[in-house]
């Protein structure tokens, strides 16, 4: 098809809720993908961070053709191989204590686990989130994150949250109290503008939930699977939560995500207090497996953090050269945001880095994210740099 059929049949039956590129992509390798007239880019976005290990590797890819022609689907009331597998690499990255772990589809929907589990635990109905978090877009998540743009069309559906600034230690401590079942927090805030806390937070924060009895979520699914250049994120603080959710670099761009807990939140669920259709599955289990193995193997977890304090760097000297156009360098690993200081220019990049040849997004107004996958090559992210560094500057 014709990119202009392509538009035109959508314009008539997709739902319109999703705001779109002029660019129809059809196929990719690594870190670049073209479009169906040819046309080739370098990818700094990998999917949200999803294709955490490039396009198409030949590990991932073979696993799930393997699987696909073994076992797709079954339910949750048979084992699997795939899945007992990777329930065991899991509770193998995770800080020692969290040892169950439950396999949904998608990192929002990790969340509404997260929440159901953390209101089983503790009997308490009241969650503390952070001014300008993520957790993602189903009810339950839109019921804690800290984003009144995505909560405003739905404030009908939706509790009031307790929502506390970042990186604030004071004013989470007089937010949790008795009645509070969680504190959910992202280790860096991604959609919220790569936002790095200060070095002991999530530590203060697993004490400030000690002391009320509630309990801690961390949300991973952005952060996770090497992407800070550590595993997880939240090993930069060395903390133990009691729920982990993970997600989009778990599958390398197949739909699966978990949550995961402590033995004691899990003794306090009973059967048929939670359950996925899909979640689970050996296919998506067979794709985890296969990008835990291919992160493991290739070392990417220290790779994302000499490569990304690279780019920081890059970044940096960028930002002091050009103070009228560039803030601030933030971020960690290969999460990074470049802050200009023009909201209009920032909303100007994606679309003219398409005609570069570029993909990459801006996210909280004017935070220019480099998000690429773990593996891209050196050749490829330093061009791809240089080039958005060009448009800002023209």
């Amino acid at each position: 098809m014709e990119f202009d059929a392509i538009k035109q049949l959508e314009a008539t039956q997709f739902l319109p809720v999703v705001k779109r590129h002029p660019v129809a992509l059809r196929e990719g390798r690594g870190s670049r993908v073209r479009d169906i007239e040819g046309r080739e880019f370098i990818d700094l976005m990998a999917g949200w961070g999803v294709t955490c290990i490039g396009h198409c590797h030949p590990t991932l890819v073979e696993a799930i053709s393997s699987q696909a022609g073994r076992l797709m689907q079954t339910t949750n009331i048979f084992y699997t191989e795939p899945q007992a597998e990777l329930c065991e690499r899991l509770a193998a990255i995770t800080p020692e204590g969290i040892t169950r772990s439950f396999l949904v589809n998608s990192g929002t929907e990790a969340t509404e686990g997260a929440i159901k589990l953390a209101h089983r635990a503790t009997g308490r109905s009241k969650f503390v989130s952070t001014e300008n978090s993520f957790h993602g877009r189903t009810i339950g998540a839109l019921g804690v994150i800290g984003q009144d743009k995505q909560r405003a069309p739905f404030l009908p559906l939706l509790n009031t949250p307790t929502v506390v600034p970042y990186d604030d230690l004071e004013a989470a401590a007089k937010a949790i109290d008795g009645e509070t079942a969680a504190f959910i927090v992202e280790p860096v805030q991604g959609e919220g503008g790569v936002r790095v806390p200060t070095d002991g937070y999530l530590t203060g924060l697993r004490e400030i939930c000690d002391t009320s009895g509630a309990l801690l979520i961390v949300d991973e699914v952005q952060t996770g699977i090497g992407r800070t250049g550590r595993m997880l994120a939240l090993e930069h603080d060395d903390v133990l939560p009691d729920i982990v959710t993970l997600g989009k670099g778990l599958g390398g761009g197949f739909p699966v995500a978990a949550f995961l807990t402590t033995e004691t939140v899990a003794a306090t669920v009973q059967l048929g207090d939670h359950g996925t259709t899909f979640g689970g599955n050996p296919l998506a289990c067979a794709a985890a497996n296969a990008v835990l193995q291919v992160v493991e193997y290739e070392g990417l977890v220290e790779r994302a953090a000499y490569l990304g304090a690279e780019l920081t760097k890059k970044l940096e000297n960028f930002a002091a050269a050009n103070p009228e156009l560039a803030e601030s360098v933030r971020g960690r690993g290969l999460l990074v945001g470049l802050v200009l200081r023009d909201d209009e220019l920032a909303a100007s990049i994606p679309g003219r880095a398409l005609e570069s040849g570029i993909l990459i997004n801006v996210t909280a107004g004017r935070v220019v994210r480099f998000f690429p996958a773990l593996n891209i090559p050196h050749k490829d992210l330093w061009e791809a740099t240089e080039r958005v560094l060009e448009l800002i500057v023209r």
